[in-house]
C-alpha cells in the first residue's frame, strides 16, 4: 500500500534522546515526538515525559532559557472524570518569578527568559510534562530543560 502524501509527517515510534541521567518517579529519558530528526521541516521540538511520583532529584529541571526560541510548557493531569485537577503541585520559575499551580496548565516562556527551577511541591497521581519549542528543529536548539551544554 502506498503511503499517503503526509504519512512522513505522522510519527510512529519517538525518539529517546532527552536524559538527564537517572530520575526516580518520572519517565527519563523522555520521549521526543516532533524534531526535525523525526519530522524534516517541522522546525518544532515537542518532548514529553510521565511523572508518577515524586521526582530525585527535585528540582532536576534548573534555571535555563533559550536564547531564539519561544517555549509552551504543559502540565497535564490524568483523571478523566476531572480532566483539570493536575494531580500535583508544581512550583515553576518564569523570570525569577515563581508561578505555583495544581491545575493542568499551560506556561508561555517567550524566547531569552530564563525559568527554572521546576519543583515538585505534591504528587498525588501520574501527570504529563510536555515542551514545546517552537522553532527549534532540534534537541540541540530547542535544549529542554537546560540539559545540553
Amino acid at each position: 500500500m502506498a503511503e499517503s502524501k503526509y504519512g512522513k509527517n505522522l510519527v510512529r515510534k519517538p525518539a529517546y534522546e532527552v536524559s538527564a541521567g537517572k530520575i526516580k518517579g518520572r519517565q527519563y529519558p523522555t520521549m521526543t515526538l516532533m524534531s526535525n530528526d523525526l519530522v524534516p521541516g517541522s522546525n518544532t521540538y515537542l518532548e514529553v515525559g510521565w511523572i508518577w511520583d515524586m521526582p530525585e532529584p527535585n528540582p532536576h529541571i534548573l534555571k535555563h532559557s533559550h536564547s531564539k526560541y519561544n517555549e509552551i510548557v504543559l502540565h497535564i493531569g490524568s483523571d478523566h472524570n476531572n480532566p483539570e485537577d493536575l494531580g500535583a503541585e508544581i512550583e515553576f520559575t518564569v523570570g525569577g518569578e515563581p508561578l505555583v499551580f495544581d491545575r493542568t496548565s499551560a506556561i508561555f516562556v517567550p524566547a531569552g527568559v530564563t525559568h527554572g527551577p521546576v519543583i515538585w511541591k505534591k504528587v498525588r497521581r501520574p501527570h504529563i510534562q510536555m515542551a514545546i519549542v517552537l522553532g527549534a528543529g532540534t534537541l540541540a536548539e530547542a535544549n529542554p530543560g537546560g540539559h545540553e551544554k
